[in-house]
């Protein structure tokens, strides 16, 4: 045993083992783990050093970074908006809206990245709801499934796609074209959408999700009054707030005379009779209030409030309570409110925060940030647009149709048909063909040249460029096939149906809990060994690789858009799989004759 640990299938198979673990872990990044596989495998002399990061330059890599460029184009641009607008129903029950807007969703998914096409319709989601009279995880669940299964359709829909047609082409000199995915993927798609139009939708669990009338923030504003003589008087904002540091207090509103200012500058000095707004536990309040001579006034609890409307002083002035869900590779995951000086660098205040469904109000300050998070802002929308834009949050409210100049949606639009159809025409490779796309975007300024290295998700470029080489070494040590025969003969018994059947189960185990891109590259060489075991075609088994690579419906950590829907859902972790587990054994019921219909053994 400690001898086969010194042959070389021995040592990728142990560093597969350890990949596959720190994944599952899930404490550190994707891209960091596939770093440690890579530097591994060189270490272990199973990638030549010259050659280690060879990967990063692989044309699923190029390609899929192209694509999100053209895909941040098509959402800022507003053509997504306006589509969105033309085809939903205004007038439709449960049923046929959902429909239309899981067909969007997954048109969408299969020609722009996924998190892009679901982050474009979840406010849209959440408008309908309330009019379907359906609590809105019974809308976001549906939809986030649906790009899931839109981009099993094309080549450029999600990268296992990509990854999967990069081992083909190794294997045959041929990688698959632009629309192979489609008679499988599509047919998958329509049946998966079917049902949960039909009635899958109601297998999701009704949760109610915080929304702005449901955050309970006025049991933790208290007002206080600085009388005449009271040592807080003269004093700057954020002064009094050093004062109150053990509360964790904010001062959210500042009452002078008649004037409402609703999230002060933390340098505004505060003068005798004002009356500040703060947001704190009053409990802990009190004590540190009397310090600075301060007098409790009362809590704000307005009729307003009472009817279900936030507290007038909180939105005064042309500022506004907004919310945003946190994106599961926003920077500030892990950061606090405190670390990002959000007061100091963008205006604004966080006044509450819901997680899971349950509601946070108060250590809000010293609150480590988390993926899926729901954060309830105050200030003003431009303020707000720009924290989301840099910290990668999703708003949440209903976006009115914005297109900046209709020449940029129309352009980026007619730039994303002309690159599918050079890649799907084969006049160019894909990879060429998108990269010409982003060059035309940029030189025609319909994609900002500051902007467009910003639109790139730098964690999956990273964790794709240094898996490619690590998979390529599971190939040449003969560990795949290793592997390949396990299965074959302990399992499949030699039958080829049966072994198509193990490749899909265990693919789809895996991205439930693994990376959707970092699940392929580990299947792939295994997928190829199984179909070189039993003499037969390796497409069938690549294809069901990139079918179940993106079948990540049981957990909420499989993939980013379950992750994504999560507060605003008011999703737990054990509510995926109860519409999950049957769209799963959906796919496989649907996919394996397709499969062998349309990719013969």
């Amino acid at each position: 045993m400690i001898e086969a640990l010194f042959t070389p299938q021995g040592r990728i198979l142990a560093i597969l083992a350890l990949t596959v673990a720190l994944f599952l872990w899930g404490r550190l990044r994707h891209d960091i783990v596939a770093l440690i596989a890579l530097l591994a495998s060189v270490v272990a002399g199973l990638v030549p050093p010259a050659q280690a990061f060879e990967g990063f330059g692989h044309p699923a890599v190029i390609t899929v970074a192209s694509v999100l460029i053209l895909s941040h184009g098509l959402q800022t641009t507003g053509a997504v908006d306006r589509l969105t607008a033309l085809v939903l129903p205004r007038k439709a029950g449960p049923v046929f809206t959902l429909f239309v807007l899981c067909v969007l969703a997954a048109f969408l998914s299969a020609f722009m990245n996924n998190v892009g096409a679901l982050a474009l319709l979840m406010p849209v989601a959440l408008q309908i709801a309330p009019r379907l009279g359906l609590a809105p995880g019974r809308v976001l669940m549906p939809l986030s499934f649906s790009t899931m299964l839109g981009g099993m359709a094309t080549l450029i829909g999600t990268p296992p796609n990509l990854i999967v047609s990069g081992f083909r082409d190794q294997l045959t000199g041929a990688p698959f074209a632009m629309f192979d995915f489609s008679p499988v993927g599509g047919t998958v798609a329509l049946a998966g959408i079917a049902f949960i139009a039909l009635g899958g939708w109601r297998l999701v669990p009704e949760r109610q999700a915080a929304a702005i009338d449901q955050f309970q923030t006025a049991a933790y504003l208290t007002e206080a009054r600085i009388p005449a003589g009271a040592r807080a008087a003269g004093l700057r904002l954020h002064e009094i707030e050093a004062e109150l540091a053990d509360s964790s207090a904010v001062v959210v509103g500042l009452v002078r005379g008649d004037r409402t200012i609703a999230a002060p500058r933390p340098y505004r000095e505060v003068r005798e009779g004002d009356i500040l707004l703060i947001e704190a536990e009053s409990n802990a309040l009190s004590k540190a209030l009397v310090g600075l001579g301060l007098t409790l006034e009362g809590d704000v609890k307005s009729a307003s409030r009472e009817a279900g409307k936030p507290p007038a002083a909180l939105t005064a002035g042309g500022v506004e309570l907004i919310e945003v869900t946190v994106r599961p590779t926003s920077p500030l995951i892990g950061r606090t409110i405190g670390d990002i000086r959000l007061r100091d660098r963008f205006g604004l205040n966080l006044l509450a925060l819901s997680r899971e469904g349950r509601q946070q109000l108060v250590r809000l300050h010293a609150l480590p940030i988390r993926a899926g998070d729901v954060l309830l802002l105050q200030g003003t929308p431009a303020e707000a647009a720009e924290f989301a834009g840099q910290f990668g949050l999703v708003p949440l409210a209903r976006r009115a149709i914005s297109i900046p100049s209709p020449a940029k949606a129309l352009g980026i639009s007619l730039i994303m048909a002309a690159s599918v159809l050079i890649g799907a025409l084969g006049i160019l490779p894909p990879a060429v063909a998108f990269s010409g796309g982003v060059v035309a975007a940029v030189v025609l300024n319909i994609v900002p040249a500051r902007r467009m290295y910003d639109a790139v998700d730098w964690p999956v470029i990273v964790l794709l460029g240094a898996l490619m080489p690590v998979a390529g070494a599971m190939a040449t040590s003969g560990a795949a096939d290793w592997l390949a025969r396990g299965l074959v003969d302990t399992l499949a018994g030699g039958r080829p149906v049966l072994a198509l059947v193990l490749v899909l189960v265990v693919t789809m185990c895996l991205s439930d809990f693994m990376n959707n891109a970092a699940t392929a590259a580990v299947m792939c060489p295994i997928a190829v060994g199984i179909a070189q075991r039993m003499g037969v075609s390796a497409d069938p088994y690549l294809m069901a690789v990139a079918i179940a690579a993106s079948c990540a419906f049981l957990t909420l950590i499989g993939h980013q858009n379950n992750t994504l829907i999560l507060g605003p859902g008011g999703f737990r972790f054990g509510d995926y799989w109860r519409l999950g587990l049957p769209m799963e054994l959906l796919v496989l019921a649907v996919s394996v004759p397709v499969l062998l219909v349309v990719w013969p053994l």
